[in-house]
């Protein structure tokens, strides 16, 4: 019998950031690519923006978004639960 991982969970505060860029900017989905600076960490972009990789995973959903992550990186957190949250910071959302 296979064992269900719940990987994912999101805070209060990034599922209001997540309906507010959604309502903005349409359907997102999340990434983690891996490796150094931004890809270390989830991000949040429009579906027509990003090009899912082949041979990335999708670990679930999360506020009605598909996260996913490198099979490389995928590696590193088998065994991981990540929680998104959101802190202060610059915007990088450019209109």
């Amino acid at each position: 019998m296979t064992e269900y991982v719940e990987r994912l969970d999101i805070t209060d505060a990034a599922r209001a950031v997540v309906d507010q860029l959604r309502a903005r900017h349409g359907p997102l989905l999340f990434h983690q690519s891996g490796g150094c600076c931004d890809g270390s960490a989830p991000m949040c972009l429009a579906v027509d923006d990003f090009r899912v990789g082949s041979r990335d995973l999708c670990l679930g959903e999360i506020q009605g978004c598909r996260f996913y992550m490198s099979p490389e990186q995928f590696e590193y957190y088998r065994n991981c639960h990540t929680t998104v949250d959101v802190v202060p910071g610059l915007s990088l959302i450019h209109i």
